[in-house]
């Protein structure tokens, strides 16, 4: 029982920390927004008309193209860990190279289809 006194504590503490920087926000933070404070933010351009604007869809592209090639790179990190194992070098390497083809087949797809062109 005794960790549970350590939980608590550790527990009381996080949530004091929580308030006090709560309060303090509270405290610094002013009272009105004025002027430019009112108007959305649309990176750096003058907000126009109601404020929202349609984003290209070649934005999303690549947005999507790099979480797809995030995801690669996670997933090569913990294989290259277990690669160097000798009894799961031959399998890991299969596995990954069947991965990695079917990556690059999609990339192939995107760059035929003009996806990948800044026009």
């Amino acid at each position: 029982m005794r960790g549970w006194g350590t939980v608590g504590t550790l527990l009381l503490v996080g949530i004091g920390f929580v308030l006090v920087a709560l309060w303090v926000n509270r405290l610094v933070r002013p009272d009105r927004a004025r002027g430019a404070a009112l108007t959305s933010y649309e990176c750096g351009v003058d907000p126009v008309g109601t404020g929202w604007v349609q984003a290209h869809i070649r934005y999303y592209a690549y947005a999507f193209m790099y979480v797809i090639f995030a995801v690669e790179a996670i997933f090569l990190f913990p294989w290259a860990t277990v690669f160097v194992r000798p009894e799961l070098g031959a399998a890991a390497l299969v596995e990954m190279g069947i991965f990695v083809v079917l990556l690059a087949l999609g990339l192939l797809y995107a760059w035929r289809k003009r996806v990948l062109t800044w026009v």
